[in-house]
């Protein structure tokens, strides 16, 4: 669905992302990890169009997206932090996202209801926690029922109930084909979900593998020792891809 082709961007003289390829297809989903700076959030706003690279090629689905913008309508995108209107309530900013997107008419409010959010409707944006906008970010992600979900840290800041539900649900969509690109540094809250694992290190792509195929190669089963051991493993060298 995602074809990245010698991706490479720059920042002065600081490379954030060096000559990635990458193939990211439906059915699967990716958590996508490395250290700060490692260039995780310049590939993930490279493929929102949010950043140009220098070089390079992206496509979603056969298409390439520079300079097209429509395929963002594929694509239901979480941001570790979402900035609203303050003086607006939940319910107008769920109803002018829906005007924004007119011409879609079937909307998904599995979230909306399972997180309560349809009972907070009337309290502005202003008076959230940091949890109940999060949970208001992940509704409006899986509103428009994309083929595409980038999510960045999306059980941050949410109580273990709600994580729950917004797990359940990432993971109902994955099993409808659906791709699903996750980031996060809470390695126990992408147990179950990941079927595969992007490193990137320094603007280099460490390694894209299986989850079972890191099992296999490290020894270990949970996903946060697997984690670990290899990144015992590539400190001397990269993995090969």
């Amino acid at each position: 669905m995602i074809n990245i082709i010698e991706l490479t961007k720059s920042f002065g003289k600081f490379r954030a992302l060096d000559n990635i390829n990458l193939l990211l297809e439906k059915g699967q989903a990716i958590s996508l990890l490395g250290p700060n700076g490692s260039g995780k959030t310049t590939l993930i706003k490279s493929i929102l169009g949010l950043v140009i690279p220098d070089k390079g090629i992206i496509t979603i689905n056969g298409k390439e997206v520079s300079n097209n913008w429509a395929y963002r309508s594929h694509i239901g995108y979480m941001p570790q932090i979402g900035r609203y209107p303050d003086n607006m309530s939940i319910g107008q900013v769920i109803n002018m996202i829906k005007e924004i997107r007119s011409e879609e008419k079937k909307y998904d409010d599995d979230l909306i209801k399972g997180l309560g959010i349809d009972k907070l409707e009337n309290k502005t944006m202003r008076s959230l926690s940091g949890g109940t906008r999060q949970k208001v970010s992940a509704c409006l992600a899986f509103l428009f029922s994309p083929d595409i979900f980038i999510l960045d840290e999306p059980t941050a800041g949410l109580d273990p109930v709600s994580s729950e539900i917004l797990k359940e649900k990432i993971t109902a969509e994955r099993n409808k084909g659906k791709l699903i690109l996750i980031t996060s540094h809470v390695l126990s809250d992408l147990e179950g979900i990941t079927s595969h694992l992007v490193y990137l290190q320094e603007g280099k792509l460490a390694f894209y593998k299986t989850v079972e195929e890191l099992q296999d190669i490290t020894g270990e089963l949970k996903l946060n020792r697997v984690v670990a051991a290899l990144m015992q493993q590539t400190q001397p060298k990269k993995m090969s891809v």
